[in-house]
């Protein structure tokens, strides 16, 4: 048994990672085989066919490591493309919103460095559960019911996902036996195989940008995260094509005294203005760690995204954040017919204009919104953090920090307090009803119930000792924190 902690968004992948440590193995191996449960019971969330970024702070190692799981774009995929298809703007849904999944390759890479286990015993309880059904929490039914409408226009995405009340048993017996098979064979299956060639499929069918090439050709990155100082604590953020970058300018800037929304808007103004794949644009470092007043200008983000944050720790020195996702709420709404799975519509962030850095190109990384981080004291892991919410995780995770650091609340306490957002209209600021004077915020202000999922959900983990450990799962999602002592 390995003693340790886990905080995901949904219990049951809590209890799964929990089990997975009882079982002997670490933190990596836990956290795995819980995103691998959330791929299931979470479709609106993520799916086994998203994108996963992880930062791993090793036991025995003096400093963390990133990996970027992110799928680029097909190699049809071009602007004129986009254009001769009637588009003047990236589409949110559809097969041209398609982009190479990364998750797969993301936790073989994961599990080939750090783990314990081999991928089939991380993928058989996800798999155990595809096949014997999970009961759909309230939260589950009400993304079932409002998303009914689009995911209609795709049949094999309607079978698997109609309207469905809380309480009812859902099975997705495709995906149980994909992921058997993953676990038997590999992840060459799923780019270089029997998966591959059913998601080629089902893209080359719907006219697609992504070919079996493309998957076959497709690798995750490992790199150096960036750090900074921030109290007397040092942070860690994924480079780009991550918006790590605006997540670090946000705290360096609430550091200096500036307001939130000022904050916010400089941090997204040099985002938008900078960050893409860095095989195609190197963004400047400087800008987002210096800050300097600078364009006042209102400053416009993308709506929506629906994501999975997760964290663990266990007995032996190690620490990973992770975060997954089909981007928007159901992804493109295509199902590759087989398997199971969503396809994620990670391309709808793409821009069609061909003066923008962030431009449509083919085999490219678009700006990508996962942001799992970590921070440290006295040059030991301290804490790891993160949160859903799309083009507001950097502002969610930003007060889930501060709440840890500047206001030294427990973890539970930190995810669970309520936040403010400013909305993608860069005006609107949206504040939860038990916020502290929520009346005083701003002129433009939209109230909203307390625990909001627009909000996002958040988990963090808090290091007190070699076997010692404070943890917190948001209440406004499904999620647990599971201890094995």
């Amino acid at each position: 048994m390995t003693r340790g902690v886990i905080a995901t968004p949904h219990a049951l992948a809590s209890q799964i990672g929990a089990q997975v440590l009882r079982d002997g193995g670490n933190a990596i191996d836990a956290c795995i085989a819980a995103d691998a449960v959330l791929c299931v019971v979470y479709p609106h969330m993520t799916s086994v066919a998203g994108d996963l970024m992880a930062i791993v702070w090793p036991s025995g190692e003096g400093k963390p490591i990133g990996l970027i799981g992110a799928g680029r774009s097909g190699e049809l995929a071009t602007i004129e493309a986009l254009r001769s298809r009637g588009h003047d703007r990236m589409p949110e849904r559809g097969v041209l919103s398609v982009t190479v999944p990364g998750t797969v390759e993301a936790w073989g890479r994961l599990l080939e460095r750090f783990g314990t286990f081999g991928l089939g015993g991380v993928l058989e309880p996800a798999a155990a559960i595809a096949r014997d059904g999970y009961v759909i929490t309230p939260k589950l039914s009400e993304a079932l019911m409002a998303n009914a409408d689009w995911l209609g226009r795709e049949r094999a995405a309607f079978a698997l996902y109609p309207p469905m009340e809380p309480r009812m048993l859902l099975r997705n017996p495709d995906l149980a036996t994909a992921l058997g098979d993953l676990g038997r064979g590999g992840i060459n299956g799923f780019y270089r195989g029997a998966i591959a060639d059913a998601i080629a499929v089902a893209i080359s069918k719907r006219d697609g940008l992504v070919t079996g090439r493309d998957l076959a050709t497709h690798r995750s990155r490992w790199v150096d995260p960036i750090s900074f100082p921030y109290r007397d604590t040092v942070v860690y953020e994924l480079p780009p094509p991550t918006q790590g970058l605006a997540a670090a300018a946000m705290l360096v800037r609430l550091e200096a005294g500036w307001t939130f929304k000022e904050a916010r808007d400089d941090a997204y103004r040099l985002r938008n203005r900078f960050i893409t794949d860095p095989d195609f644009s190197q963004a400047p470092v400087e800008p987002f760690l210096k800050p300097e007043r600078s364009d006042p200008a209102r400053v416009l983000a993308h709506e929506g995204g629906d994501t999975v944050y997760l964290c663990a720790a266990d007995e032996h020195g190690n620490l990973i954040s992770m975060i997954q996702s089909v981007a928007f709420s159901f992804g493109s709404g295509v199902v590759a017919e087989g398997t199971g799975m969503l396809l994620q519509n990670r391309g709808a962030h793409f821009n069609l204009d061909a003066q923008h850095v962030n431009r449509l190109e083919p085999k490219k990384r678009t700006m990508h919104t996962l942001i799992p981080a970590l921070a440290a004291r006295n040059g030991r892991p301290w804490a790891a953090f993160g949160a859903m919410g799309a083009d507001l995780q950097p502002q969610i995770q930003a007060q889930v920090f501060m709440n840890l650091v500047d206001h030294r609340l427990d973890p539970a306490e930190a995810v669970a307090r309520p936040r403010l957002a400013i909305l993608p209209d860069g005006v609107t600021t949206a504040v939860e009803a038990d916020y502290p004077e929520a009346s005083r915020v701003g002129t433009s202000v939209q109230l909203m119930p307390a625990k909001h999922s627009m909000f996002g959900h958040a988990q963090a983990i808090v290091i007190e000792g070699p076997s010692a450990w404070r943890a917190g799962a948001d209440p406004r999602s499904d999620g647990s924190v599971e201890f094995v002592q």
